[in-house]
């Protein structure tokens, strides 16, 4: 067999990633726009939900159809999924149709990165393997940075509509890349039956269970009849789904995966990052406006040190591990490291600008050292031929931390604020309660006009949700110290090292 062209590769798999990193981050500062042009304001939100939910649901399934069809036919449908999708989002008329494009996008939005580590992890020697999920972070850093800025300005110079279109280009050289990059690998290492029944019923149960909580970070009441019967009619959906795994002779998520130890805590702290991350990146900005009076655009500039930290942090993870052949102590230290920089967040002044930004520092390298070192740590408890549902499961988990995360924060903000005496409770579910409440704080409408006491409130909610948020991150210490070490395959002096 000829030899596989690695960088030909990564960069083929850098550009899927892109593709995915960015539809997540370019869409939001277009929103009102919108809104606006197709008469959606309260259904605003579903676009940027609607991706996500559809992306995270789908990921682990993507992973299991690598593992059976083989990388290079399952990431080439995922891409072409996107691309189409980009077009329907592009030529969207009303708000319904551009919320149902974002889902089939977010369909093929979550082949993206898991099916791209996947294929990292069959072209690169696992001791090596952290160095190139270093890159991963770094393109979703750059992606990250880059999402809104370069939105806002197509916007404003071309239309909202050029921030699907800009999507094309992209995943058409994506596309060819990895085709041409990928034909030397596998067709697919096993011919078993697909658990099509299973995969629905995961698809059901967690939409399910996601749309109640987003439904929750909009300010909704859990108690409403309707967003009360998704929550059941989802667990009812993932209690059948398990049901069905366990008889399934070839089960979309081998549950006894997840009774590997290293698996089940890698896992859960990849959740623990993201629920973070993510909510750090929804939640700090508006901080940053609400109590320090900072503009939109600057406080969207000030997460820059927390952003550019995680891939500084993951490539010095992903060296390391070169180096040693260990990720036990590298998730350790990052793991103790964040709830202290969350708490240090917690009290610190918004205001005080390098202060926040040394402390967002620690945090994003102590998440950078977690990312690469669980995600290779779980490819190494696994077999090869479940390479590529165990990267999946560690990609569901990051994409569901961040769901469960901005969820939970925000509506535990919103409980915060009302309880401070803040008027809340009249904004509609279906708007983004937050920022209507931040414009009414800039406004000077609220409580009298007295904008000092309201960032005042704001300030002492914002602190006791960090201070929740911290004690949440507390958990990932204990499960580390837990997990078993293994040499990585391809160790130099494997055998010298032994679980702890």
């Amino acid at each position: 067999m000829p030899p596989v062209p690695v960088m030909q590769v990564i960069f083929g798999l850098m550009l899927a990633i892109l593709l995915g990193a960015l539809e997540q981050s370019i869409v939001a500062v277009v929103l009102p726009e919108i809104a606006l042009q197709l008469n959606g304001f309260d259904n605003m939100a579903w676009v940027i939900s609607a991706y996500l939910v559809a992306s995270t649901v789908t990921t682990p399934i993507y992973g299991k159809l690598s593992d059976l069809l083989g990388r290079r036919s399952v990431l080439s449908f995922a891409i072409m999924l996107f691309l189409l999708a980009s077009a329907a989002c592009a030529l969207a008329q009303t708000m319904p149709q551009l919320i149902l494009a974002r889902i089939l996008q977010g369909l093929g939005g979550g082949g993206l990165l898991s099916v791209s580590q996947a294929t990292i992890a069959d072209v690169v020697p696992l001791r090596e393997r952290g160095r190139y999920q270093g890159y991963v972070s770094g393109v979703w850093a750059v992606a990250s940075m880059a999402g809104p800025v370069l939105g806002g300005y197509l916007a404003h110079f071309l239309s909202w509509r050029w921030i699907f279109w800009i999507n094309l280009p992209l995943a058409l050289l994506a596309l060819v890349t990895v085709r041409r990059a990928l034909r030397h690998l596998p067709a697919g290492g096993r011919r078993h039956r697909i658990d099509y029944l299973g995969a629905l019923l995961f698809g059901a149960g967690l939409s399910g269970v996601l749309v109640f909580l987003t439904r929750l970070g909009q300010g909704q009441s859990p108690s409403r009849p309707d967003t009360l019967g998704l929550l059941l009619a989802g667990l009812a959906c993932l209690g059948l789904f398990l049901w069905q795994e366990r008889r399934a002779a070839d089960p979309v998520i081998p549950l006894a995966m997840l009774r590997v130890p290293t698996v089940a805590i890698c896992c859960i702290t990849l959740f623990l990052c993201f629920f973070q991350l993510i909510a750090m990146s929804v939640l700090l900005p508006l901080r940053f406006q609400v109590v320090a009076g900072a503009q939109a655009d600057a406080a969207a500039l000030r997460l820059v040190p927390l952003t550019l930290a995680i891939p500084f942090g993951a490539y010095a993870a992903g060296r390391l591990m070169s180096w040693s052949g260990r990720y036990k102590p590298l998730q350790m230290a990052g793991a103790l490291v964040a709830p202290l920089a969350i708490v240090a967040l917690a009290f610190v002044d918004p205001r005080g600008a390098w202060l926040c930004a040394l402390v967002m520092v620690v945090l994003g390298l102590a998440i950078g050292l977690q990312l690469p070192s669980g995600l290779v740590a779980t490819q190494n408890a696994v077999p090869l031929q479940h390479v590529g549902v165990a990267t999946a499961l560690t990609a569901f988990s990051r994409m569901l931390g961040g769901a469960v995360g901005v969820a939970v924060l925000t509506t535990v903000l919103i409980a915060l604020l009302r309880h401070g005496g803040m008027a809340v409770s009249d904004l509609g579910g279906g708007e983004d309660v937050l920022m209507q409440l931040f414009q009414r704080v800039m406004a000077g409408t609220q409580d009298g006009g007295d904008a000092a006491a309201v960032r005042q409130g704001a300030e002492h909610a914002f602190r006791l949700l960090l201070l929740m948020s911290a004690g949440v991150s507390l958990l990932a210490p204990f499960l580390v110290a837990r997990l078993p070490e293994t040499a990585l395959r391809g160790s130099v002096g494997s055998a010298a090292v032994a679980a702890e």
